[in-house]
């Protein structure tokens, strides 16, 4: 339930911070295009009026785009700062320089201007908006100072953002608080449900038990007969049915009960009780394990994910198996393989609930096994997959 609820935050938080990044940008947007859009208007009236706002339009075109380009000259040249080069019909001689822009010199400005030359309107160094007009065969570049224009906009995207990260931080508080007591309930209902189960499964074993020792002692008195094995399959079958029921109760890893013990050790132990199964099938199986092979967590889980391993193995190998166990780059590596005659496929299906391929026909079982196995590689912190490709099936554990 730990996992739900962390996902249930970050799904959370991923939607208020694409809501917030969308309504934000789109404000930002907006006040950044208004101060372009003023600029050119600015820009657009200093090529109108070839480079002034106090020089007449050429008879031919008395009126700029925007009204008369000489209208308020002087409150424009008072809080604005700009210059404009004008450049000849053909290549790069300078007809005109126009400079009102402190701290450049006017050299400074026409290599500048030649290097707008080329484009039409833009910002260049920042906070500079200039313009490009061609008008008989002549180049008139404009750049004006928007710094001072541009500072309300960058205020408030710094506002923004910080308003943003504020927001996510005040959010992610309150989902914390809230997730809590929104999942209790479903919490609530899941561990009654594991506990059921379990209790349910104890419940079944104890009478299965008694019907296997009781089959057992009928068999040694009177010999085994047609009722008698029928009996044994139908107890074996339960008992599948109870290590199944058992995977559903699997619960989130508790830190307090986890413990340090030799891996190596505990796969030789349910190698061991294994083996003679593997030979009652005439099944090659092949052990690698590596001697020394530690592992923090929960012994019992490991266990019975090894067991439910090779009984995988045990179900559906044709011709070999084998479990290897190693470390490799500061992890533990556990890999079970196994020949399969299935076709080559997505393979992590397997690790579905109730998921059974073609070749579990004839075999006992619900298509929990590989699921449990999932779930105790998931509490143990560690990642699992599954390949099957050219007559083999590999699982790799990775903790």
């Amino acid at each position: 339930m730990r996992k739900v609820r962390k996902k249930f935050i970050l799904f959370a938080m991923l939607s208020i911070f694409v809501l917030l990044t969308a309504l934000l940008g789109i404000l930002n947007g907006i006040s950044f295009t208004r101060t372009a859009e003023d600029a050119d208007r600015v820009t657009q009236m200093l090529c109108d009026g070839h480079g002034s706002f106090d020089q007449s339009p050429p008879p031919e075109q008395p009126q700029g785009r925007f009204g008369p380009a000489w209208r308020d000259t002087q409150p424009l040249r008072a809080s604005i700062q700009y210059f404009t080069v004008g450049f000849k019909k053909s290549g790069d001689d300078v007809k005109f320089v126009e400079q009102h822009l402190a701290g450049l010199s006017e050299d400074d400005a026409v290599a500048w201007a030649r290097s707008l030359k080329n484009g039409e309107t833009g910002w260049t160094k920042t906070v500079y908006r200039y313009r490009v007009v061609s008008d008989d065969g002549r180049t008139i570049v404009t750049v004006i100072d928007q710094s001072r224009e541009l500072l309300s906009p960058y205020r408030i995207l710094k506002i923004s953002i910080v308003g943003e990260l504020a927001v996510l931080l005040i959010a992610f508080f309150v989902l914390l608080f809230v997730s809590k007591r929104l999942l209790k309930p479903l919490e609530e209902t899941d561990r009654k449900q594991k506990r059921f189960i379990a209790e349910l499964e104890q419940e079944l074993r104890v009478p299965l038990t008694v019907l296997d020792a009781g089959t057992e002692l009928t068999e040694k008195e009177h010999g085994a007969t047609d009722v008698t094995r029928s009996m044994r399959r139908q107890i074996k079958q339960m008992a599948h049915l109870l290590r199944s029921l058992e995977a559903l109760t699997v619960l989130e890893p508790d830190e307090h009960n986890a413990s340090t013990f030799s891996l190596s050790d505990l796969c030789n132990q349910v190698i061991d009780t294994r083996a003679a199964d593997f030979e009652m099938r005439g099944l090659r199986f092949t052990p690698h394990i590596a001697p020394g092979v530690t592992l923090t967590g929960d012994n019992e889980g490991m266990r019975k994910l090894l067991d439910e391993l090779l009984e995988n193995q045990l179900k559906f190998s044709t011709g070999h198996a084998s479990l290897t166990l190693k470390e490799e780059n500061n992890h533990v590596l556990l890999l079970a393989q196994n020949g399969t005659d299935l076709a080559p496929r997505n393979a992590e299906a397997v690790f579905d609930r109730f998921t059974r391929l073609e070749n579990a026909v004839g075999h006992s079982g619900a298509g929990l096994g590989l699921s449990y196995v999932k779930d105790i590689v998931k509490a143990q912190g560690g990642r699992i997959s599954a390949e099957l490709k050219d007559g083999t099936f590999l699982i790799k554990i990775n903790l």
